[in-house]
């Protein structure tokens, strides 16, 4: 991997939006257009952390290979931030989505609250670079309790923000590369050898066999590939086209 300045990442400014489920990542991230709704002021001193539960490792033997293999439990991941803006978009996002507006122009805090579930815009802006997590569909209420603490800084609330699987997609959110040049060329084509390449030339690999059979690449050629032949996928395994769909290793 060779080295690019130009993919550093120094934070100068940064939104937090909203839209409705499955709403698609804007195509102009410096300034997304309605329904993306901002959440409004969030702290500059804990700007975004994440925390994950999952992906433990069970190594799987065999009488001959103590180590033969690896697979990873399923990993959730969650999305820490503060809210400093304390009206009633803001306020329900911690006491919940169902926090009623009283008649009095309170609001009362729920006793079975329910997490606000939507589409998750976070931009952070580093001079002319975009870099960005995007959540077609995630669920958001408090990440811990609220502490006024002092007289002196900005109150928060502690969110968290849980990325979920929307529809068939093989992923819970995506964040957008930083280069000098841009590198994330999506593959429209896959050609048998030993191993075969993704096209066009520079494009990047599906992570998985899910991924690639949820794309639509197409197979050189159609027909069943020869016993031998495979194309690398992102996470090291292999897959081959046998004639009408793609399959897991090396053609047998």
């Amino acid at each position: 991997m060779a080295l690019d300045d130009g993919a550093t990442l120094v934070i100068d400014t940064g939104n937090y939006l909203l839209a409705p489920t499955g709403t698609q990542m804007p195509s102009d991230l410096t300034s997304p257009a309605a329904p993306w709704d901002n959440v409004g002021h969030t702290s500059l001193e804990e700007l975004l952390s994440i925390t994950s539960e999952g992906g433990e490792a069970t190594v799987l033997a065999t009488l001959q290979n103590k180590t033969l293999r690896t697979r990873y439990s399923a990993r959730t991941e969650r999305m820490l931030f503060t809210l400093q803006q304390f009206d009633v978009k803001g306020l329900r996002l911690f006491y919940g989505a169902n926090a009623p507006l009283l008649a009095n122009g309170t609001l009362g805090v729920p006793t079975d609250p329910k997490p606000t579930v939507c589409a998750v815009l976070i931009v952070f802006v580093d001079g002319d670079n975009i870099f960005a997590f995007y959540a077609p569909k995630a669920e958001i209420y408090r990440a811990d309790d609220m502490s006024l603490s002092d007289t002196e800084s900005l109150a928060g609330m502690p969110i968290g923000i849980t990325p979920l699987v929307h529809g068939t997609n093989t992923w819970t959110y995506a964040v957008t590369p930083l280069a000098s040049t841009p590198t994330s060329v999506i593959a429209t084509g896959a050609t048998a050898g030993t191993p075969g390449a993704f096209t066009p030339s520079g494009a990047a690999r599906p992570s998985s066999l899910a991924a690639l059979r949820a794309s639509t690449i197409t197979a050189s050629p159609a027909t069943a590939w020869t016993t031998g032949q495979y194309v690398a996928l992102g996470d090291a395994t292999q897959a081959h086209w046998d004639g009408d769909s793609w399959e897991s290793g090396a053609k047998p």
